[in-house]
């Protein structure tokens, strides 16, 4: 997630919204990434994604939230610091709390009140599942499959999803997911980190 400075817009227009989606097409290209879910609010951003390397994701931030700063600072003459601090990520578990929290993030504009239902709001992947909108921007999520064998029964079963409350408990989590999957995933990522020297005397 990423969000604006002090909450400032950051999407004005239409335009500004299919240039933010333009830029993660071009960096797909250079970066490769699986994005399941988004969702493009006016003052931030919502992705669930899987990138090859942990440093592949970081890379891919640092280019989209950069290119699009310069968009934005040459359409608005924005002066200032333009995003909030740095982006925010979360590891989330492969299990079924993925898609639960892939629909939390679709259901944004619901939440805020921006739509009456979640499907009328073009920003975001849900028209994708709810509707069979090709994007291609999008990898389905793997758990979609498994809500029914025809589209019709599993675009309707994504519609009735209720989302877990273990989505919004976890909001301040480093992973999110069920118990097991969260301490599975806490192993990936201590394996992953640097090891630290403390052969060397520090002062």
């Amino acid at each position: 997630m990423t969000r604006g400075n002090n909450k400032n817009i950051v999407f004005k227009t239409d335009a500004d919204y299919q240039y933010y989606l333009k830029l993660i097409s071009r960096l797909k290209e250079e970066l490769p990434f699986d994005l399941y879910h988004y969702c493009l609010m006016p003052n931030h951003v919502h992705m669930l994604i899987k990138t090859n390397r942990a440093a592949d994701f970081s890379n891919f931030m640092k280019k989209l939230n950069l290119a699009y700063f310069h968009h934005f600072r040459k359409e608005y003459d924005w002066v200032g610091h333009f995003w909030q601090d740095r982006f925010r990520s979360q590891v989330v578990g492969k299990d079924n709390y993925f898609i639960h929290c892939g629909k939390y993030i679709e259901l944004n504009p619901l939440r805020k009140g921006l739509v009456e239902s979640p499907e009328k709001y073009q920003w975001s992947s849900y028209q994708h599942y709810f509707e069979n909108k090709e994007d291609l921007l999008l990898t389905d999520d793997f758990l979609y499959e498994e809500l029914g064998t025809t589209k019709e029964k599993r675009r309707l079963r994504y519609h009735e999803l209720l989302i877990d409350e273990l989505v919004s408990n976890n909001y301040k989590n480093t992973v999110w997911g069920s118990t097991p999957q969260k301490y599975n995933e806490n192993r990936k990522i201590n394996y992953h980190l640097p090891k630290r020297d403390f052969s060397k005397k520090r002062v």
